[in-house]
């Protein structure tokens, strides 16, 4: 893995002291020992990792001057509406996010995956934070995944509309795993990439897609037609779902619209039906799968949508260590790649400690696996790690 990451970001100048490989493993080190930002590892650890027999460990100001060395600056995009925004594209990174991925056997060439794309609020109160629909201030960053792994993420003004430039960014998203030869098979996004010119992006890229529709009056008047719909039961709760040709974008595409309605609680009667219905949506090119095959398929947005948490909470994202975007784009990138090495390393693990799981979240793995007492022993001309335990750690040299 050095070796790949310094193929692909290249050689620091002598000078420096550290690889970038190095620094990446520092960073590693701050989250599995427990900290979130750059001065812990002067702050707290430095004496434990200075510990470990080959173990370089930097100071902070060097770690941050790797996501500065990194960086590449902003582009400004202007909206449809005449706004500027600004985006920072790191390529060189996102490549090396993909083959990392490949390195550790996570993904493999010439399979088929799905892919979600999302934006993501990151609440920050840095000097070029932006105001968000949330009312809060921070970026609004554009994020692509596949089978849970992040595999692109493209930084953007906080007050970008999700749409602004989002057929360009999935371009751009879509590049390196075709470039990697890896396959997506389906799509899926929620009402944020409902345009024509992103569903034509997402169509040319894979081989189906599910993206949230967008009710209008046109498709309204289309809804209150259908006199036929069928009675499914998703997650306990009771639907009534159709199908119907849509029509709104592509006249000349054989695009399918899977509506699905409940009856809500509201006393207000609707003044077309006289009865209150909530309807959602689906966009979708798949004409074999059932209204509830696809719904159920989409609704598992919500797995995906876990991602974001555990980059908030366990790899740093709710403390950005720099005042610019384009550091702190860097940062996210490392720290996803950090995140995807996490998930790689726990299926190993776990196969020997019964109580660390695949899907063990950080905190709980430090308590269960990191925080265990031990000593560094020089003994028949080399190092040895010896653990006061009982615990199985033995088991994952041998």
């Amino acid at each position: 893995m050095c070796e790949l990451i310094e193929t692909e970001l290249g050689t620091r100048v002598s000078t420096c002291g550290y690889s970038y490989s190095s620094l990446i493993g520092n960073w590693f080190n701050i989250f599995l020992c427990g900290g979130d930002c750059a001065e812990d590892i002067e702050t707290h650890l430095h004496d434990t990792l200075s510990a470990i027999p080959g173990n370089k460990v930097s100071k902070a100001d060097t770690m941050l001057r790797c996501l500065k060395e990194l960086s590449v600056k902003n582009t400004p995009f202007t909206s449809t509406s005449g706004n500027i925004y600004q985006f920072n594209i790191n390529e060189k990174i996102n490549s090396l996010l993909v083959k990392s991925l490949l390195a550790t056997g996570q993904i493999e060439k010439e399979k088929w995956y799905d892919f979600d794309y999302d934006n993501q609020i990151i609440v920050h109160k840095k000097y070029d934070a932006q105001k968000t629909y949330k009312k809060t201030t921070g970026y609004n960053p554009g994020i692509a995944s596949i089978d849970n792994h992040i595999v692109y993420i493209e930084n953007r003004d906080g007050n970008a509309n999700v749409k602004t430039n989002q057929a360009e960014t999935l371009k751009r998203a879509y590049k390196p795993l075709i470039d990697n030869k890896i396959k997506v098979r389906r799509s899926r996004m929620d009402a944020g990439s409902y345009a024509k010119e992103i569903i034509e992006v997402v169509a040319a890229n894979s081989e189906l897609f599910y993206i949230r529709a967008n009710r209008c009056d046109s498709l309204t008047e289309q809804i209150l037609q259908i006199e036929s719909w069928k009675t499914v039961e998703v997650n306990f709760t009771t639907y009534q779902v159709a199908s119907l040709k849509f029509f709104q974008f592509f006249e000349d595409k054989n695009y399918r619209l899977v509506v699905q309605r409940e009856k809500s609680d509201d006393p207000q009667l609707d003044l077309f039906e006289g009865k209150k219905f909530i309807y959602r949506c689906i966009l979708t090119n798949d004409h074999q799968s059932t209204e509830k095959e696809i719904i159920e398929y989409y609704n598992q947005r919500g797995t995906s949508e876990k991602i974001f948490d555990v980059m908030n909470n366990d790899f740093g994202w709710t403390h950005l260590p720099c005042s610019d975007m384009e550091y702190n784009t860097v940062y996210m990138i490392i720290t996803a790649m950090l995140k995807n090495f996490y998930h790689y390393i726990l299926p190993k693990i776990s196969k020997f400690f019964t109580d660390i799981s695949p899907t063990t979240r950080l905190k709980r793995f430090k308590f269960r696996f990191i925080c265990v007492s031990g000593r560094w022993v020089y003994q028949n001309r080399q190092w040895k790690l010896r653990l006061y335990t009982d615990r199985p750690y033995e088991r994952l040299v041998a």
